[in-house]
């Protein structure tokens, strides 16, 4: 199962690294990190995406709450949460195909962010599903470059 941990942490150097270490330490593939600062400089926030059952994620928890520079823990696969990304994709784009493409971005409500005599970058944001649909879609354009950002996750009220 795929867990949506964030974790509040002092916004310091070396945090990040005791952070990733202590996944790879046990093995653990991350297979979305996000930092960022919050609303107080001296705070950020990691939102990350790794695999495991409850059992492994409780005692992933556990062993991020002992570490020294960590604020808070939370497991935002149990909570309704808001969940984005941010996707960047170059496609080959020949003239001929283009209206195509410029249809599919905006179903997406897609943005071109640029755009040359053979390419088009689209910036498509949104819930990971929805940017995963998206992919899917654009693949026959022959992608030519793909960025995805980490997911990052806010608790609902």
């Amino acid at each position: 199962m795929r867990h949506v941990i964030s974790v509040k942490v002092e916004n310091k150097s070396g945090v990040l690294a005791r952070v990733a270490g202590l996944f790879s330490a046990r093995g653990y593939n991350i297979d979305s990190l996000a930092v960022s600062q919050t609303e107080d400089n001296e705070i950020s926030v990691m939102t990350i995406v790794v695999r495991g059952d409850d059992r492994i994620i409780e005692q992933v928890k556990k062993q991020l709450n002992k570490l020294i520079d960590v604020i808070k823990v939370s497991d935002h696969s149990d909570y309704p949460s808001v969940n984005r990304e941010l996707a960047l994709v170059k496609l080959s784009a020949q003239a001929a195909r283009r209206p195509e493409i410029y249809q599919l971005a905006e179903i997406f409500k897609a943005e071109i962010v640029d755009i040359s005599l053979k390419t088009i970058t689209i910036e498509v944001t949104g819930e990971p599903e929805r940017i995963d649909n998206f992919i899917e879609l654009i693949r026959p354009y022959s992608i030519k470059e793909l960025i995805r950002t980490g997911r990052i996750s806010m608790m609902k009220e």
